[in-house]
């Protein structure tokens, strides 16, 4: 605020001393253990000299705890020390158990984005292999296209068959013709069941799926 602070110096008289007493033992052994409390929050604040920094506080804890033992305060109760001390651990122990929390919840962000990202890498994978895909497929109907053209009525272009095929016997005729039919008989059932003709059968199907589906 720009203003000087002052202090307010507030005068003793005997009257209000006079009640006053020394601590007790009591009083001095848990002013001792604050102490002991303090001294070790820092020197876990040290990283140098520690050595030198603990032998100061050695020094400056005995010189306290003789004046704990003359020094005359009001009347009180140690409970008012204690609560005060359990109200500071308290407030601590929320703190480190928030500063968790929050080192927690920073974990838990940073592997929710790991993971968007890593969904985002396989979505784009995926759209990827789509495109793929697609673009295979217009690829086949093209070739589909240009292997079966079709004309204004729908019609194939497909080869005229040869003026022979159409004039040939048919395959009884030539069977009674044969001298050897057995032998004929069991060369047409061999051929029959090829592994070629079989493959052969199974592609004329598919073109006629083809076919049909154009």
């Amino acid at each position: 605020t720009g203003q000087k602070g002052s202090s307010k110096k507030i005068k003793l008289t005997s009257a209000k001393t006079a009640s006053w007493q020394t601590l007790s033992e009591s009083s001095r052994h848990f002013l001792e253990t604050v102490l002991d409390s303090v001294m070790l929050s820092i020197l876990g604040q040290q990283n140098e000299r520690k050595d030198a920094i603990q032998k100061h506080l050695n020094l400056l804890k005995e010189r306290v705890l003789r004046v704990f033992k003359t020094l005359n305060v009001p009347p009180g109760k140690l409970g008012n020390l204690k609560n005060l001390l359990s109200l500071h651990m308290a407030e601590k122990t929320m703190l480190e158990t928030n500063e968790e929390s929050l080192v927690k919840l920073q974990e838990e962000i940073t592997e929710a984005e790991r993971s968007a990202e890593r969904t985002e890498e396989t979505i784009q994978q995926l759209q990827y292999k789509i495109q793929v895909l697609k673009d295979e497929l217009e690829e086949d109907e093209k070739k589909a296209r240009k292997v079966y053209q079709e004309n204004g009525s729908g019609a194939l272009h497909l080869p005229e068959l040869p003026k022979r095929s159409l004039q040939a016997p048919i395959l009884q005729e030539e069977l009674v013709k044969t001298e050897n039919q057995k032998g004929l008989l069991k060369d047409m059932n061999t051929i029959q069941q090829s592994a070629d003709l079989k493959n052969m059968l199974t592609l004329i199907e598919k073109i006629y799926e083809k076919v049909d589906f154009l």
